[in-house]
């Protein structure tokens, strides 16, 4: 294996991405400190801020009681998560107009493999002022992304956060390790608190540190080949990281709005979100033979439990029945004198297997078991799904929709999966 000799990489991260969108869509917010949301109390967190806010110490995280002592004239908005996705749909549609993209990372992170044509750095800074002023003149002013360019991806990443917002820092492979030995190590992606603790252990205290160590040695610190891995990445060398990962569950949680905390709303909230699991279900093919719940109090209770089919199913019906029997258990397990009253719902959906994985034989004893009925619920989900893909929207609701302030359901951004569009249906 030989280190890289040439600029491989491109990773772009858009800068403060939840609070631009909304500076860009409301411009009396421009230039304003500004903290989205996930519901309008003061003791909710930020999930994101703008560069404004960030001058004040205000991140993604801080307590929003505390940020107003931080910074008096904050203004809070809610997040609004489906024209967060729709906008970094329309950035990547814009992206590909300048260069390919080889893995989209998060929301607000994708990576770009440059063609062998194009790694000189000057063709590299053209075509990285034809992404900016692309996505300025065609999304919005308000969008900046910084740019990071390297011999591979980890790298390309790390460069990219050098310099925000709006910046464009190239690792050239001749001048490694250069910039990094100024960097702490929990700049470095993948290394927090716990793995600096780890580090700190093997006497490793600085970035130089771990670039003077070896790869063995790395490989026992993280106690995998993960560790040498991560050596070889930092070291400039570019190889492939084996994907093994595949769906493992699918699920939606919500901190409940104030007023959807009492237990009939809650257990309506958990029947809204596993129809919203079960459709992102059928969507991928998938059938399901676990049913977890789980609640949390606002007195800081929490209570998880799961239900196992005695066969895999992929309709709504059949998992409302198994959701109805863990709620008779909490409810019976968490009631005293009074009822609780709740902050949080999830429901997640596990076990999970491809259409094409169930055999015969098993599809066979499904029905078996109860032929009409089967075939009645998955009928009935299947015109269901026609009627929401035919009008972009749910016209058939399932039991009672609960009122929210964000106007959908269940549907928010995890770290690493950029929802469709159409789970914002509503």
């Amino acid at each position: 294996m030989k280190r890289e000799t040439s600029l491989k990489w491109l990773f772009v991260d858009l800068n403060s991405y939840f609070a631009s969108v909304e500076q860009n869509e409301n411009p009396s917010l421009r230039g304003k400190p500004v903290a989205v949301v996930p519901m309008p109390t003061e003791h909710t967190c930020a999930i994101a801020a703008s560069y404004e806010a960030k001058a004040y110490g205000v991140k993604t995280g801080t307590i929003i009681r505390d940020a107003r002592n931080m910074c008096p004239n904050l203004i809070c908005v809610p997040a609004r998560h489906d024209v967060y996705v729709r906008y970094h749909n329309r950035i990547l549609e814009e992206f590909i107009k300048h260069a390919p993209i080889n893995k989209v990372w998060s929301i607000d992170e994708w990576s770009c493999r440059i063609p062998p044509d194009k790694r000189t750095v000057e063709d590299i800074m053209q075509m990285s002022d034809k992404i900016k002023r692309g996505i300025w003149d065609n999304i919005g002013p308000s969008i900046n992304c910084s740019i990071g360019v390297a011999p591979n991806s980890l790298l390309a990443k790390i460069a990219g956060d050098m310099q925000k917002p709006d910046g464009l820092t190239i690792l050239r492979p001749q001048d490694l390790p250069g910039r990094l030995l100024d960097l702490k190590l929990t700049d470095l992606p993948g290394i927090g608190a716990n793995m600096e603790r780890r580090l700190n252990r093997a006497r490793i205290y600085t970035v130089e540190d771990f670039w003077n160590t070896s790869p063995k040695h790395a490989r026992r610190i993280w106690g995998s080949v993960q560790g040498e891995r991560f050596w070889y990445w930092l070291h400039g060398y570019d190889f492939e990281q084996p994907d093994t990962q595949r769906n493992v569950m699918i699920g939606h949680s919500r901190v409940l709005d104030p007023n959807l905390r009492a237990p009939e709303k809650t257990r309506l909230m958990a029947r809204r979100l596993l129809t919203k699991a079960t459709y992102r279900l059928r969507r991928k093919e998938y059938y399901a033979s676990t049913l977890s719940l789980g609640v949390r109090t606002t007195t800081g209770e929490r209570w998880r439990r799961e239900i196992h089919l005695a066969t895999p199913a992929q309709d709504p019906f059949t998992f409302m029945q198994h959701l109805d029997t863990l709620w008779r258990d909490m409810m019976g397990e968490m009631c005293g004198y009074t009822a609780p009253t709740f902050k949080k719902v999830s429901v997640t959906l596990t076990g999970l297997r491809h259409k094409n994985e169930i055999t015969g034989d098993l599809l066979d004893e499904r029905f078996q078991e109860n032929m009409e009925s089967l075939k009645k619920r998955e009928a009935l989900a299947d015109a269901l799904d026609s009627l929401q893909n035919k009008y972009q929207k749910e016209t058939v609701y399932v039991g009672t929709t609960p009122e929210t302030i964000s106007g959908y359901v269940g549907t928010k951004i995890a770290f690493s999966r950029v929802p469709e569009e159409e789970e914002f249906w509503n």
